[in-house]
């Protein structure tokens, strides 16, 4: 039999319901446990109130909520089967002639909406409130001023110096480690005043100052000078570069092309965002493999016994798909999976094994 429209409505809604519940729970306790952490790595910092810790633990929330709905899908899946189950509009369904595959159709639609929601609306949102908590945790929490920005420019970076301040330009990054060419350093005093300006044809980031070659330096007051080398002096190291260049989280799906060119451009490696962008378009493809995930542990309570084994399976198999992702993350990073096949695996894997277990248990 075909499925009715009024059925097909009513299932998705239950199942939205119990879903959104779920993730509701989840951010919950994601807020409480990021304000705690603040707390306890705000204490004693100046400048540093309960208010903007609240304020900054709330921002954190969309970030770390996107990585838990997946569970929340799962979870919220089972729970709204297991619930038709134990009221036996799930028997009286099938008496009735629907199939499972009729009976998750609406749950996949609903998923994939979701889905769809997260890519378009969902990330952009939750990308500028983490740019916007990264902004927030440097300045009160690191206290530090450095940043790395990537434009069709080149590269933008800030350093606090022991005489103040200094803005280091350079058109493109050369290989893999913290070397720049064409690269031009303006400097600032304390009272951010102008100093001079530093041009060199290369510089390479060494412990405690920037190696440059071929530069010329013109200070205030002073003729222009020529050096084969020099040093300028940094507190700047390599992890400190690393952590305050853009994370994925912060950069938009609608903004993701356009950085990955322009830091390809740059020279910086774009992997990682390669595989962030997959990950997003995978989205839709993880909530519907959840949702058949839960289908396949919760759906044959009724005939087969063993509530609890089969809950506890679910969750295990939650876990795999969490290990797998991470598993597929490392191996995209490392190069060793192409950027899309070590986002989309995971999904792929998972859904395929989803709809093989239906497939056997069910006639269909």
């Amino acid at each position: 039999m075909n499925l009715s429209w009024t059925l097909s409505i009513y299932l998705a809604r239950q199942f939205l319901t119990v879903v959104l519940l779920t993730f509701g729970i989840f951010v919950a306790l994601i807020y409480i446990i990021e304000l705690v952490e603040l707390l306890r790595r705000g204490a004693g910092k100046p400048g540093v109130t309960f208010d903007l810790l609240a304020l900054m633990a709330l921002m954190e929330v969309p970030r770390n909520g996107s990585r838990t709905l997946p569970f929340a899908v799962l979870f919220g899946g089972m729970a709204a089967f297991l619930n038709l189950s134990r009221n036996n509009e799930l028997v009286v369904a099938r008496a009735a002639g629907v199939s499972v595959w009729q009976f998750i159709a609406p749950a996949l639609a609903v998923a994939f909406i979701l889905g769809a929601f997260v890519i378009t609306v969902y990330n952009p949102v939750a990308s500028t409130l983490t740019a916007r908590f990264g902004q927030l945790e440097t300045r009160y929490l690191e206290q530090r001023t450095s940043f790395v920005t990537v434009s069709a420019n080149g590269l933008w970076l800030r350093q606090a110096d022991p005489q103040g301040q200094s803005v280091i330009h350079a058109q493109r990054i050369d290989g893999t480690g913290f070397s720049i060419s064409g690269v031009t350093i303006y400097l600032y005093g304390n009272g951010n005043d102008f100093m001079g300006r530093i041009d060199a044809r290369t510089a390479a980031l060494r412990p405690g100052y920037w190696e440059l070659t071929d530069v010329w330096a013109l200070m205030v007051g002073d003729q222009p000078r020529r050096y084969e080398t020099y040093q300028q002096e940094t507190s700047l190291t390599e992890q400190q570069i690393e952590e305050s260049f853009a994370r994925e989280e912060t950069i938009s799906f609608w903004d993701l092309p356009h950085f990955i060119a322009t830091a390809e451009a740059a020279g910086f490696s774009a992997r990682r965002y390669h595989i962030y962008f997959h990950q997003l378009l995978a989205t839709p493809a993880m909530l519907c493999t959840m949702v058949l995930v839960a289908a396949v542990f919760s759906m044959r309570v009724t005939r087969m016994g063993g509530m609890l084994t089969m809950v506890i399976g679910g969750i295990a198999a939650g876990f795999v798909v969490f290990f797998l992702g991470n598993l597929s993350l490392a191996l995209g990073l490392s190069g060793i999976l192409p950027s899309p096949l070590a986002a989309w695996a995971p999904s792929i894997v998972v859904m395929l094994l989803g709809l093989a277990v239906l497939f056997h248990l069910e006639d269909g």
